[in-house]
């Protein structure tokens, strides 16, 4: 479960320039002519956590569909088994540039790093909050939840933001509930099996599941943009493509075609069919259960932008949200405007018609 000392220790992870001996050096338009992606494509790092996530499927289909090299870029994603460790790789230089959550950007500003959001993946966190059908029955409600044990995915925040903001709107805190971690989605699922859980926050295809089994009673959802603004009051912008501030002006033009293949990829996501995301998706993602896997599709498919632009309301929206966990104050002298740029995505949702 991730406590205010575990994210402070994740966002307190130096994210100084690092060196890019890799990608060609490219400056902003001037009175030299830009030194051209071509030949030989730029090798670009990107690290993510858990990269089957649904969050992150924009990354993965403009991997796989090659939009990267039609950019003219050489595009390593590099999977680290949490956000912390993600974040300390591009400390380290073993990434470029990080496929995270966008509060991060926020948070890291507060402790005086300074990572921009460049290309927006999703518009909600797609984190549903559900309660058991066996241990509540069909009345259960989230008020009836005090006393009893809450399941929370261990490697998420959101997991937990989410129950706690869910509680919270029915006059409940932490020490009225029980919070259980859970390691991953099979553990979550022998819980609710088993009795041991009377609600549950999670992600899909553990929801999906949990539904088709009968087993769950959905309370609030964030898939849907309709559910995020009941949750967060408008849209609470969660996977992007971030990057330090010093990248994305030293690397005007792999930034660019970085935003212009996700976006791409954004948009082939828009019209894919079942059929296009068995051919294109790895076969790892599913599990095993590929009519699991295209069922959740399904329902976060809202979730995911069109176009890559960071909502108007959106930073707000995820300030005041991050408010509620930061330690009062804290996040009085972030400055939300340097948290993200639409400027890349501006000029691929052109392009792209998207």
């Amino acid at each position: 479960m991730w406590s205010r000392r575990n994210w402070g220790r994740v966002c307190a992870l130096s994210l100084a320039a690092v060196a890019l001996p890799s990608v060609r050096a490219q400056s902003a338009p001037g009175p030299a002519a830009s030194p051209a992606l071509r030949p030989g494509a730029p090798k670009l790092a990107i690290a993510v956590d858990g990269r089957t996530s649904f969050c992150y499927l924009p990354l993965t289909i403009a991997e796989r569909l090659g939009y990267f090299a039609q950019e003219g870029l050489d595009v390593e994603v590099r999977e680290f088994p949490d956000v912390a460790q993600a974040l300390q790789g591009l400390q380290t230089g073993a990434a470029h540039v990080l496929s995270g959550p966008y509060p991060n950007t926020i948070a890291l500003q507060a402790r005086g790093q300074n990572l921009q959001s460049f290309v927006l993946q999703g518009r909600s966190p797609q984190v549903v909050v559900g309660v058991s059908l066996e241990t509540m029955g069909h009345s259960g409600s989230v008020a009836d939840l005090r006393g009893r044990r809450v399941g929370v995915m261990t490697t998420s925040a959101a997991s937990h933001r989410v129950a706690s903001l869910v509680l919270g709107k029915v006059g409940l805190r932490a020490a009225d509930v029980r919070y259980v971690p859970l390691a991953n989605a099979a553990a979550a699922v022998q819980a609710f099996r088993r009795g041991e859980l009377d609600a549950i926050s999670t992600t899909d295809p553990t929801v999906t599941q949990l539904e088709q089994m009968g087993s769950l009673k959905v309370v609030a959802d964030t898939r849907s943009m309709r559910g995020t603004a009941e949750v967060f009051g408008g849209p609470l912008p969660s996977g992007c493509l971030c990057a330090p501030a010093s990248f994305l002006t030293q690397y005007p033009k792999a930034s660019q075609a970085m935003t212009d293949a996700m976006v791409h990829a954004l948009k082939w996501l828009q019209t894919a069919g079942p059929s296009d995301i068995i051919k294109v998706v790895p076969e790892r993602y599913f599990q095993g259960d590929r009519a699991l896997y295209l069922a959740a599709f399904a329902r976060v498919r809202e979730a995911w932008t069109v176009d890559g632009m960071m909502p108007e309301t959106g930073p707000s929206t995820a300030a005041r949200m991050l408010a509620q966990f930061e330690e009062p104050g804290s996040l009085q002298r972030v400055d939300l405007a340097l948290t993200f740029t639409n400027d890349f995505a501006r000029k691929a949702k052109a392009r792209f018609r998207a």
